[in-house]
């Protein structure tokens, strides 16, 4: 049977590698789909490791190409200014030159940054991790801090308390803050953010309530509170979205994320699929938030739906339960808190060593790992991790 389609997948973060080498292994057989994957940098960011990398740590260096050698895809390094949804053309800036893609089936996978726009100076004054050149920026100024500077990390989500700990346990003189309009760690139960607090005081980091209501070059100001000194200052909380989507008339929610169906096809472009932090993702249970946890899952949902259509088949509903937050103490010490299908605490946790291994077996493997897994004592599913069991059987309906 000939098909002669062609699959674009824009994004070569978690999830868009993962659907682009899943889909290539799903149609090995057919030499008549081609696939192309589009991504602004030739390598692969590992991001769950960024905060370490800018502590100063060495990282991998993962070149795209190479993640796929032997897959058929063809790799386009270069940014999407584009999307013209009638002709199904992506225009793509590459190497200084302007090149049109036209697609059958488009991936949309561009995911998200840290929003640094929300408060006034956050732009201007204060670092953030969302690539690999902002955490090399991050482990130079580091390094030239003396050993009585403070460090200030605003945002007490995993990022904020990864990165806080790392940089104190790398830079013991250096003395580092975390502030947060709320708990540190407030995802996790009480007995693993006891565990979190312990590293607190055991590497120095000083936990800080309250709002940052602006981010100067020397200080942040925080709401009743006044001015803290800082000689870094890291943005870790709020997230945004490429502004892509929405400019080329693909419905979005109001935060610019692409609304799609249970099977996770746009709703107004059944042509176009979209993923991880970018989709707009809806369980019965309630809507996803952006890790690559359920990132990768629903790349090998929308890779394994592609297939089945390809084949004459129908698309299923994607199922997706979060299983656990692995959180990283310092390269020493972790807490592994266990969770529910919707991402509340369970009864369960890992700490210290048993918790860094677990860790470091979850973040270590790039997405070509994860596609070829195919399960482990029924956690692992063909497309990810846990579908939550139960509680997920009955699909969200749009």
């Amino acid at each position: 049977m000939s098909i002669n389609h062609h699959v674009v997948v824009l994004g070569a973060g978690y999830s868009g590698m993962t659907c682009a080498t899943r889909l290539a292994r799903r149609l090995r057989a057919h030499d008549d789909v081609f696939i192309t994957l589009v991504n602004p940098s030739p390598r692969f960011t590992e991001r769950l490791r960024l905060h370490s990398h800018a502590a100063g740590h060495t990282r991998a260096d993962l070149l795209i190409e190479e993640l796929l050698d032997d897959t058929g895809i063809e790799f386009v390094c270069g940014t999407a200014t584009k999307i013209d949804t009638e002709t199904r053309r992506l225009t793509v800036e590459t190497l200084g030159q302007v090149r049109g893609i036209e697609y059958d089936t488009l991936v949309y996978a561009l995911g998200s940054r840290t929003d640094t726009s929300t408060v006034p100076g956050a732009d201007q004054h204060a670092f953030t991790l969302n690539s690999p050149q902002d955490a090399a920026r991050v482990a130079r100024r580091l390094a030239e801090l003396r050993g009585d500077s403070r460090i200030t990390v605003c945002g007490g989500g995993l990022t904020g308390v990864e990165a806080a700990t790392e940089f104190a346990e790398a830079y013991p003189a250096l003395r580092v803050s975390l502030v947060t309009d709320g708990e540190p760690g407030a995802m996790m139960g009480p007995r693993a953010r006891a565990h979190m607090h312990r590293a607190f005081g055991r590497l120095g980091v000083t936990a800080r309530s309250g709002r940052v209501t602006k981010v100067l070059p020397d200080a942040v100001e925080i709401g009743g509170t006044g001015l803290l000194p800082s000689d870094l200052t890291l943005w870790t909380t709020g997230v945004k979205v490429p502004g892509l989507a929405a400019a080329s008339g693909i419905g979005t929610d109001a935060r610019g994320v692409i609304a799609v169906d249970p099977t996770l096809r746009a709703l107004t472009h059944p042509d176009i699929y979209a993923i991880g932090d970018a989709a707009a993702i809806r369980q019965a249970w309630g809507t996803l938030h952006g890790t690559c946890q359920s990132g990768i899952p629903s790349g090998a949902h929308a890779a394994d739906s592609i297939a089945r259509e390809l084949r004459g088949g129908v698309p299923k509903p994607f199922r997706f339960g979060y299983f656990h937050q692995p959180v990283s103490l310092g390269r020493k010490d972790a807490v592994v808190q266990f969770t529910r299908y919707d991402d509340t605490p369970g009864r369960f946790l890992l700490t210290g060593r048993r918790a860094v291994a677990y860790k470091e077996w979850v973040s270590s493997s790039p997405p070509v790992t994860f596609v070829k897994m195919k399960g482990l004592f029924g956690l692992l599913r063909p497309t990810g991790m846990s579908k939550g069991g139960r509680a997920t059987r009955k699909p969200y309906a749009a």
